[in-house]
């Protein structure tokens, strides 16, 4: 009896030393570059996949350089019905990734197809599987329309400084 509980220890020391591994992974995928995400999809043999556009039906999103206030203010209303509640607009990490710096960070065909997409995009695209790996628990898909995914980007925007 003594051997079998020994045994069922040894089992089960082993078992949580190898969950608690891979937090190097983690800090590597959190600073993978866009480069690097290419040949991650090229590696998994996804060799038409852009990592700047994602995965969705956004290719361009013509941004002008100055603030559409008014989008802004749309974006602003859909951030506090939405989104508020597992993102800050700060770096801060709440449920999701803080959003300060995203469109930085971040190109508009990506941001918009990560809004309008989120399901794909978490299931195909490595970086937002890598930001999954950090924040622990998926986006549900927020059934956003198009516009109103228009209007979040410009709200971003202007929460990274655009004037």
């Amino acid at each position: 009896m003594k051997k079998i509980i020994s045994l069922c220890t040894v089992f089960a020391m082993i078992a949580i030393l190898s969950a608690c591994g891979g937090s190097d992974q983690n800090k590597q995928n959190e600073n993978a570059s866009d480069a690097t995400v290419a040949e991650t999809a090229t590696a998994n043999g996804n060799p038409s996949y852009d990592p700047n556009r994602g995965e969705g039906k956004f290719t361009t999103v013509e941004v002008g350089e100055k603030l559409d206030v008014a989008l802004a203010a749309d974006g602003k209303k859909a951030f506090d019905i939405k989104c508020s509640s597992c993102h800050k607009l700060t770096e801060e990490k709440l449920v999701g990734p803080g959003w300060k710096d995203v469109t930085k960070r971040r190109q508009a065909p990506w941001i918009m197809n990560f809004i309008t997409n989120t399901d794909e995009m978490l299931n195909k695209d490595p970086a937002a599987q890598a930001q999954l790996e950090i924040c622990l628990v998926r986006m549900p898909n927020q059934s956003l329309s198009d516009a109103d995914a228009r209007a979040l980007l410009e709200f971003m925007r202007e929460n990274d400084g655009v004037k």
